[in-house]
């Protein structure tokens, strides 16, 4: 794989570079990620906040999560998708929602996390760390 990786929202609104490989791509399986997802897991790909150079405008939606910490999200105000989530206590690393890639090869997730909330008939491929929770 060669970097960077452009990506971009539905509409094109918002388009982004990933200038390196993500520290770790990791699949979620809680309900929040659920709904935001509309499918039965979300795939996030963590990344340092300075390997990604973004465009367009963005808008921000938070929530609270389980563990007390701030889940802000960042999207496209026109189509809606989401970009990347992030802990405002932690600006320097992104939770880039990375299925936006023009390249999406780098999609394996290697962590499986939140299983306890997974929808049954999915089956956890052979190979990768599962944790019941968030770990």
């Amino acid at each position: 794989m060669s970097y960077p990786i452009t990506g971009s929202c539905q509409c094109g609104g918002v388009k982004y570079r990933l200038l390196c490989a993500p520290e770790k791509v990791v699949a979620c399986h809680c309900k929040a990620c659920q709904k935001q997802s509309t499918s039965a897991f979300s795939i996030t790909a963590f990344v340092s906040a300075d390997a990604v150079e973004f465009e367009g405008e963005m808008q921000e939606w938070r929530r609270t999560a389980d563990s007390g910490n701030i889940n802000a999200a960042r999207f496209c105000p026109t189509c809606g998708n989401r970009i990347y989530h992030y802990n405002p206590e932690q600006p320097d690393q992104i939770k880039l929602k990375p299925a936006n890639l023009d390249d999406t090869s780098i999609l394996q997730p290697t962590a499986h996390i939140w299983v306890s909330q997974k929808q049954s008939w999915f089956t956890i491929p052979d190979g990768v760390i599962v944790m019941d929770k968030q770990g």
